[in-house]
């Protein structure tokens, strides 16, 4: 049966990927930042479910965590990066700091991980990466620059890494989710405390206290979870997955005007070569 380590599962996708993965009969490293938040998983599946604590910006324990797992299952199959937070702020609000935090959790904490378990997996010949990214990433929406840059620059990692690691067995993948019902747009959203008045029809418009999705949105976490399993366990599994209706609504829109931009400029866009 294969492993699994996943980050961020006590709510959300993370929560109902663990669930789903145990339920399975697979083995299960479930994360969270305080592991009393997910030892009723370990509780429900003593023999195939491990519950530790993980903070990803810890790249010590991240390391630890890996060696605790190979300890108790023998190795690791598939590593879920889902750990993140969303944080809200035109580009111009942005703390310094807040961001510094973003980029460590939602970037650097998913490439401590994929070091830490890739040693492992390059010596079996065999695994996958997961890396949960967002629809945020490819349509941008305002309000939302600094978690879009998080996800892009995930996104643009796992492409290059997917070709690294073909010859040798291993597989990486990005996960692109729409709008889930889960504690996204609620408790584990973030924002600037200094909004500014300029951009109160733009990123202003997407602030808690103007928002009104949370526990409105469409998607349900336990039928991606289904879908995630299902394309991991995949003969060729897709480099890019998208979950929700919204999710390939958005990537049809974007992908339709990109097209036309480069149709209208590709006159211009090809002149700049070097004349022979």
């Amino acid at each position: 049966m294969p492993t699994w380590l996943i980050t961020g599962c006590s709510t959300g996708l993370g929560r109902a990927l663990a669930t789903a993965v145990l339920e399975r009969g697979d083995n299960a490293v479930v994360t969270a930042r305080d592991a009393a938040r997910v030892e009723d998983l370990a509780e429900r599946f003593p023999a195939t479910a491990l519950a530790l604590d993980l903070d990803v910006t810890d790249h010590a324990r991240v390391r630890a965590v890996v060696e605790a797992a190979s300890e108790r299952f023998g190795g690791i199959d598939v590593l879920v990066n889902n750990a993140g937070y969303g944080y809200r702020a035109a580009v111009e609000e942005g703390d310094d700091d807040d961001v510094q935090r973003l980029f460590a959790t939602n970037v650097f904490g998913a490439v401590a991980a994929i070091k830490a378990v890739l040693p492992g997996m390059r010596a079996q010949r065999s695994g996958t990466i997961v890396n949960i990214s967002s629809i945020g990433a490819r349509i941008t929406p305002a309000g939302s620059g600094y978690y879009s840059a998080t996800k892009a620059a995930l996104e643009g990692l796992t492409g290059s890494l997917r070709r690294e690691l073909e010859p040798l067995g291993v597989r990486a993948m990005v996960v692109e989710p729409g709008a889930f019902r889960t504690d996204f747009a609620g408790r584990s959203l973030q924002q600037s405390a200094s909004p500014i008045a300029d951009y109160a029809e733009t990123a202003g418009r997407r602030r808690k206290e103007h928002d009104t999705t949370d526990g409105t949105q469409p998607g349900d976490p336990s039928k991606a979870a289904e879908v995630l399993i299902e394309a991991v366990l995949s003969s060729d599994p897709p480099e890019l997955l998208l979950l929700g209706q919204d999710a390939v609504e958005g990537f049809r829109a974007r992908e339709e005007t990109q097209r036309a931009e480069v149709d209208a400029w590709e006159h211009r866009s090809s002149s700049t070569q070097l004349t022979p």
